[in-house]
């Protein structure tokens, strides 16, 4: 129980780090925690005697309870053999991760180790691959969670990234294929531990992480209210609340627009003015700003809310946007969570950049996710709808079950500016006053081919709505679909374009 021992501990702590069964009793409910595989050990040459060389193999393993419901876990125990994973070391995680799929719980890896554990040589690849393979399978079965705390290097790095949200705290966890020293000795480049793959880096730059914290405790928070909106796996609902009022007055989203449409706005502005509580768990919160995604309620029920975000980017979608949303629609798919998409889009950002950087294929896997989702699907449209990316957010066209848009809502091929440039071009080269008429004839391309009453008028939309009702009308489309089942072409699986 003691791991390895007192002075490991002290040097844990010093590095502002609990221990691995501190971090259960903080995570968990009190008292819940069961442990499983306690005396596992590698090689015990005398059975008769309780002197453990790696007492429980680094890794503390079992099961237990967050807010009564069930929750299996695991913790690598640096302060033994620096938590490294050897073969009886991944069997224990092996164990967990079967357990939690034949029982349908969702299932916590509390990462903090040194990685393979070099002197088992393939033994430790080997424990590698089996985890990786239970990861995958148990993949929209069972929430997976990993919470990285400490070193995690290699190998070690992509059970997380299989998983389904990897949460990091500042200054203490660190992800990498390749650490700071081979990188110098191989490239020359000198980079920190921190700056190469810390919680700020892999929050903001790579996207690796979802979630991000200061504090260990912060951390364990985040992860039961993350749960609060989870069912515990694929066939379960997820989990109801109380009717709550949002806390924001939900009478300012009729001025909550900017009368210029060409302004920014936050959209968060709009979303807590709609949902419960006025409480929205954002998810790559600090990734990809151009687009929120995350969890909210709506009548007590968890929905799934995405987003464009006119504040970055003008909202547009990119290679980055693209992937964090369609990889959010899909989680929701998977568990049974409703899907709720805010749209304001003026289209795909422009650029070389993008264009070399895949923007095609990334661009397809939000097409993609939604045709694939066939959970209840609601979009309103606030203001900007353009071209393509106004069909890769939600559209009817892509399955959306409820359409619905505000009176100041925009649906047209291209932007109304971008449209007369080209439509009226010699019309605009004739006029005496070409910025008079620039504007005299943006208008009209608005009023005659742009507002939301002529997609309203083919079924497109099948509403347009005071704002200050999105909330009512969000809450009964969601009645209205609760019980939607849809039967699909038989397959093995689909082909997104990875």
């Amino acid at each position: 129980m003691a791991g390895g021992g007192e002075k490991r501990i002290e040097d844990q702590h010093g590095k502002g780090k609990l221990t691995a069964r501190e971090r259960l009793n903080k995570l968990l409910d009190e008292d819940s925690f069961v442990e499983i595989g306690t005396f596992a050990q590698t090689s015990l040459e005398d059975a008769s005697s309780l002197e453990y060389p790696n007492p429980g193999e680094g890794v503390v393993s079992g099961y237990g309870t967050i807010e009564g419901r069930r929750i299996y876990v695991y913790a690598q125990d640096f302060t033994v053999a620096g938590g490294s994973l050897g073969e009886v070391h991944a069997a224990k995680i092996c164990r967990i991760l079967d357990l939690a799929a034949q029982n349908g719980a969702p299932v916590i890896g509390l990462n903090d180790s040194g990685g393979a554990r070099i002197q088992e040589g393939v033994y430790s690849l080997n424990g590698f691959g089996s985890i990786f393979y239970r990861n995958t399978l148990c993949s929209g079965v069972i929430p997976q969670l990993s919470v990285i705390l400490g070193p995690c290097a290699g190998g070690a790095v992509y059970s997380p990234a299989i998983t389904d949200f990897v949460f990091m705290v500042s200054k203490i966890g660190n992800m990498f294929i390749t650490g700071p020293q081979v990188i110098k000795a191989v490239t020359g480049e000198e980079v920190s531990a921190e700056e190469l793959g810390g919680a700020a880096t892999h929050n903001q730059t790579s996207g690796v992480a979802h979630f991000y914290a200061d504090q260990e405790e912060e951390c364990f928070a985040q992860i039961r209210r993350l749960l609060s909106f989870l069912p515990s796996n694929n066939i379960d609902n997820p989990p109801l609340a109380a009717f709550s009022e949002p806390e924001l007055n939900q009478e300012e989203l009729l001025t909550i627009m900017p009368d210029n449409p060409n302004r920014s706005y936050d959209v968060r502005d709009v979303i807590k003015r709609v949902v419960d509580n006025s409480d929205l768990m954002e998810v790559h919160e600090g990734y990809a700003q151009n687009a929120v995604v995350g969890f909210a309620r709506l009548g007590g029920k968890p929905v799934g809310i995405i987003a464009n975000q006119p504040m970055f980017k003008a909202g547009c979608l990119d290679v980055n946007s693209s992937d964090k949303i369609a990889r959010f629609v899909r989680f929701c798919d998977c568990f049974n969570l409703p899907l709720i998409t805010f749209v304001d889009v003026p289209g795909y950002l422009p650029g070389v950049e993008q264009e070399w950087g895949g923007i095609i294929r990334h661009g397809a896997k939000v097409l993609y996710a939604y045709s694939e989702a066939t959970v209840p699907q609601i979009s309103i449209i606030l203001r900007k709808a353009y071209g393509g990316a106004y069909i890769a957010m939600n559209s009817r066209s892509l399955g959306a079950d409820l359409c619905l848009a505000w009176p100041m809502a925009e649906i047209a091929v291209m932007g109304p500016e971008g449209a007369v440039n080209i439509v009226n071009r010699r019309e605009l080269e004739a006029a005496e006053d070409q910025n008079t008429k620039r504007q005299e004839l943006v208008q009209q391309y608005r009023d005659k081919y742009a507002n939301p009453y002529i997609a309203a008028a083919r079924g497109w939309i099948d509403e347009v709505i005071d704002p200050r009702q999105t909330r009512a009308y969000l809450i009964r489309g969601l009645e209205m679909v609760e019980n939607k089942r849809e039967q699909r072409l038989m397959r093995k699986h689909g082909n997104i374009p990875l």
